[in-house]
């Protein structure tokens, strides 16, 4: 084998197929060095590299890692709405893994934010699959242009961490389809990333990691994934069933190599089922070797933090601006109050927690920037009770102030991989200390640290402003001062909804299970779904977001452009004088439907930057998909005829227009049977045939006439027709058999 030939399958032993399927060590692959196969890092995401500097050993450690630039994580930039400067990230985390020699980062994580509890609801994107899947795609296909692999993570339906290692998520077919399924689809069929991670939890009754129809006959056969899967660190519990359900890589080893081989001999792993998984491995090297070959880099630090300011801006969500509290004057007397000031909160807790190349904290900036505020920290980090001296040294600092700018928020002991929140609330001590400076100053403006939504009604009339800032990386001190002085406008919209209470929310019937499961009760009903179609009030909806600028959508069309595809278009002004971007949304409302369906689903999205008096005409091209839904009938996706709203808006509620398509339909029809209801048998193009022919027949004689009272025709039209005796004894009985041998005519 000359050393240009990449080795393949057929150049290893037995034991050495084997061996690739599973790690080294926690961080690296295993290599067959004499082979010509390295052994090489993977190591976490998914917002920035997490590489272990106990790695080399093969130990984890969760703070101790390299310095690597700390994007926002997907709590803020899926705020962003701006895919375009998440493939930037993407590009630039691909750089950082070059110069570490990571041939995989792990991320990013798209799994839904079921519920708002979720202990890791702040590196996933969104309650929407797919804004989820459209924005986080730009992680995958950035990282990947640099020659570094991605893995899509946690394959599927971890949307909680109580007992995450062993519960079972049970939920249908369609909301599995249309709900959890979506964003690591959309990401498989465009961007292909070179990994995927399967997640620990079992999906009705199946472990993920050994679970056939999920890893090989939904995602390979139905996807067309290319990758390998390998699973979340411990997630395999029977080497021998993940590898034939379509596993290719334990993670970390358990050492138990001997078992594939062993399997691979008496039968029950077929050769070619090994040599799959084995070549998928050699493949995955063999894509990452040009990367990892490359000697001496060093990526720009400035340059990539430059990316995660940029990324910070975008990341923040403007909630409330009552009087035009901001932005706010330089020249103003500010009092800043609150720990995260000096103490930012910047990343999430647990396997992705980054050591950062630079940190600025908003006090900084404001040093930095020669911004004169007087600071008071009011409370301390942690969920001790309230420090009274801190307070009134808050209280005291706030008086006189023009304007109080109240940085609030959870401390990394109320939300982190590995447990569930329990509350929505952020600490009381921080509530009441809002409270006790509003009575002495009424110009306060909140800024909140959190990595999932927190209660904001029960607060919100003590502050004039409320900017959500979420988790903002290590250059959210300069993105936050950009942001409240007015150098830039916020252009962030919210990627879940923020209820008015926990248990407005229809998934807490259910959360977060019992006995060893959880059943997904609210099916395809999840975040704005729910709350728009039951018309639930909430404290502000998916997709909502304020500018220092104002915007108008006109002019909104829609055309069919196929049987059941369309486009629809809108003028976008800008008409204030500031510079400033807003979000175009788009949304499908179906009309009737032969199923429960939501009021509206988000189809599509463009961020647009305009200045000020500017206007620009926006176009969406809707597919068949966008307007389907799936049919556990057909067991495929499914699309009605019948009439369509294509919604334009700026939020889930605020919409500023609709326009109206009439669709074909696929014109999937189930074959009838004696079990179909006459109502059935009534909209079905050829079984209505049939039933023309019962009411001549019926007139003619040659049958006993149907009931035609309006009563008898409602019972009719709801049962089987083989329990059509029932109303119509011995005539009914002639009725069912005429239906049946007319439809068999009429069907050939």
């Amino acid at each position: 084998m000359s050393s240009n030939t990449y080795p393949s399958v057929n150049d290893l032993t037995l034991e050495e197929r084997a061996s690739l399927t599973s790690g080294g060590d926690a961080w690296h692959l295993q290599g067959v060095e004499s082979k010509g196969i390295p052994g090489y890092m993977i190591t976490d995401g998914p917002h920035g590299l997490r590489k272990s500097l106990a790695s080399s050993t093969g130990e984890t450690d969760l703070n101790d890692s390299v310095p690597a630039t700390c994007f926002p994580p997907a709590a803020g930039l899926s705020s962003s709405w701006n895919p375009e400067l998440i493939h930037r990230v993407g590009e630039a985390m691909g750089e950082e893994c070059i110069q570490e020699k990571v041939a995989v980062i792990l991320g990013p994580g798209v799994n839904i934010k079921r519920n708002p509890l979720g202990g890791r609801c702040f590196e996933y994107w969104s309650e929407d699959p797919y804004l989820a899947g459209h924005e986080a795609v730009g992680i995958v296909a950035g990282v990947q242009s640099k020659g570094v692999g991605t893995s899509l993570k946690h394959f599927a339906a971890n949307n909680q961490e109580t007992d995450r290692l062993r519960i079972s998520a049970n939920i249908s077919q369609r909301a599995l389809r249309e709900i959890y399924f979506p964003a690591f689809e959309h990401i498989v069929k465009t961007a292909q990333p070179w990994t995927i991670m399967c997640s620990y939890n079992r999906i009705n009754g199946v472990h993920s990691a050994q679970n056939h129809w999920l890893l090989t006959d939904v995602l390979r056969d139905e996807w067309g994934f290319e990758g390998i899967v390998m699973s979340d660190w411990g997630a395999d519990h029977d080497r021998v069933a993940s590898l034939n359900a379509g596993l290719n890589l334990e993670m970390p080893p358990s050492y138990t190599d001997d078992q594939i081989v062993y399997a691979a001999r008496d039968g029950r792993i077929q050769p070619e089922q090994l040599d799959r998984m084995a070549q998928g491995m050699i493949d995955l090297v063999n894509k990452t070797r040009a990367a990892m070959s490359v000697e001496n880099y060093r990526f720009d630090v400035d340059a990539h933090d430059e990316v995660a300011h940029q990324a910070a801006v975008e990341s923040m969500v403007l909630l409330k601006n009552d009087d035009a509290i901001l932005p706010v004057a330089k020249d103003a007397k500010i009092a800043v109050i609150g720990e995260f000031a000096r103490t930012p909160r910047y990343q999430g807790g647990g396997s992705s927690h980054i050591t950062p190349t630079k940190m600025t904290s908003f006090l900084d900036t404001l040093a930095a920037r020669g911004v004169d505020a007087a600071f008071a920290p009011g409370f301390t980090l942690d969920l001790e009770p309230a420090d009274r001296t801190l307070e009134a040294e808050a209280v005291e600092t706030a008086k006189n102030a023009d304007v109080v700018l109240m940085f609030l928020g959870l401390p990394e002991a109320a939300e982190s991989e590995g447990f569930d929140r329990e509350t929505l609330d952020i600490p009381a001590k921080q509530v009441e200390l809002l409270e006790a400076v509003a009575a002495e100053n009424k110009n306060i403006v909140v800024v909140l640290s959190n990595g999932s939504v927190v209660s904001v009604a029960p607060w919100a009339a003590n502050a004039k402003g409320i900017l959500e800032s979420w988790l903002l990386g290590q250059a959210g001190g300069q993105a936050l001062a950009d942001v409240i002085f007015g150098k830039v406008s916020p252009s962030g919209k919210l990627a879940q909804t923020i209820p008015m209470d926990i248990n407005d929310d229809p998934s807490m019937v259910n959360w977060p299970g019992e006995e060893g499961h959880v059943d997904y009760g609210e099916g395809v009903f999840v975040g704005y779904r729910y709350y728009d179609t039951y018309n639930k009030a909430v404290d502000y909806p998916f997709g909502y977001g304020l500018s220092y600028a104002t915007f108008e959508l006109t002019d909104i069309k829609a055309e069919k452009t196929g049987a059941n595809t369309a486009r629809v278009t809108a003028t976008v002004t800008n008409t204030s004088d500031v510079d400033a971007a807003e979000t175009v949304q788009v949304y499908v409302a179906p009309g009737k439907a032969a199923v429960a369906r939501p009021k509206h689903e988000l189809k599509g999205f463009k961020k647009l930057f305009l200045k000020a008096g500017e206007s620009v005409e926006v176009s969406f091209d809707l597919d068949e998909r966008a307007f389907a839904y799936w049919s556990e009938k057909f067991n495929d996706w499914h699309v009605e005829a019948g009439e369509y709203a294509i919604e334009v808006g700026t939020s889930s509620r605020d919409i500023a227009g609709a326009a109206m398509v009439a669709l074909d339909g696929d014109g999937k029809a189930e074959p009838l049977t004696e079990w179909s209801t006459f109502g059935e048998w009534s909209c079905d193009p050829v079984g209505s045939k049939a039933v023309a022919a019962v009411y001549a027949a019926g007139e003619s004689g040659e049958l006993p006439k149907l009931p035609d009272n309006d009563m008898m025709r409602m019972f009719l039209r709801s049962m089987p027709i083989n329990s059509m005796p029932m109303l119509m004894s011995e005539g009914g009985k002639k009725i069912t058999a005429f239906m049946l041998d007319e439809y068999a005519k009429l069907a050939k």
